[in-house]
């Protein structure tokens, strides 16, 4: 039987993983929302032709309003006591929606929300130590939490004091096939992330260019024993302090273009859907 269950989705152009999103969430949810941000691939027809019992999957076409008010739309659509916020790359695992139907099942008051632990897949398998572990609030009450953080990197947060419990199980993510695609996707999201940084205030500096790149790598390789994971952990330590070079370095180039100039001009991406 569903649960009293909403998954809100957001997705662009995600045919290769959006059915193993849906499928994997088939036998939980009551409600599933998903906001488009203009499909041009076989997505609209994936989600048309997905039903849960008694029940269709409601499409919202939306412009691209960045990561959080695009999640947050979807958020506000739900309809369901609890709330399940995925990306159109992440499924639930078995294990992980045992833990969720128990969790609810039980519905423990003084619980507000659930953290899951997300995990990467590269080419079908887990990387078990790159990343790892990645606990993010996924699951919460309706009304109790909103979408907020500085784009790319959003966060699902309470709106007032409340707790929040850990799940068992994995969220998995695939994000990428290969590690040139998460190369790309690195430089849009650095170039975000440096915009929303420096519209908040943020300056960069040599230092930060300096420090940064190489203590992101050695933070997985060493701290989070990426080589355990094989060459995949190797890249993965790699693509991480690429994605920090070149956040610092357009965040130093828009605040010497702001010193100079005093009319910066950050070129942020669409990174719409991952």
């Amino acid at each position: 039987m569903p649960l009293p269950l909403s998954v809100a989705i957001i997705c662009k152009d995600n045919e290769r993983t959006i059915g193993r999103t849906l499928e994997s969430i088939a036998d939980l949810a009551a409600e599933v929302v998903a906001v488009d941000s203009g499909s041009t691939d076989r997505t609209i027809a994936i989600l048309g032709s997905f039903h849960i019992p008694g029940r269709a999957v409601r499409v919202i076409r939306s412009d691209w309003l960045g990561h959080i008010r695009t999640k947050q739309k979807a958020l506000d659509a739900c309809t369901q006591a609890w709330i399940l916020c995925l990306d159109s790359d992440e499924s639930v695992l078995p294990d992980l929606g045992a833990s969720i139907r128990s969790a609810l099942s039980t519905d423990r008051p003084a619980i507000a929300g659930y953290r899951l632990n997300r995990k990467v897949f590269y080419q079908g398998r887990p990387l078990n130590h790159a990343w790892q572990p990645e606990w993010r609030l996924r699951l919460v009450r309706r009304a109790v939490a909103r979408w907020d953080g500085i784009d790319p990197h959003d966060a699902l947060r309470f709106s007032g004091d409340a707790a929040a419990a850990r799940l068992s199980g994995d969220l998995r993510h695939d994000s990428f096939e290969t590690f040139a695609d998460h190369l790309r996707k690195q430089w849009s999201h650095s170039a975000t992330m440096a915009a929303g940084l420096h519209t908040s205030g943020r300056r960069g500096s040599y230092l930060s260019l300096l420090v940064s790149p190489p203590g992101a790598f050695l933070k997985q390789l060493v701290l989070k024993r990426s080589f355990q994971d094989g060459y995949a952990g190797w890249l993965a330590a790699a693509s991480t302090a690429a994605g920090a070079l070149m956040k610092h370095a357009i965040l130093l180039e828009l605040s010497r273009s702001t010193a100079r100039t005093g009319d910066p001009t950050p070129h942020a991406a669409d990174s719409s859907g991952s």
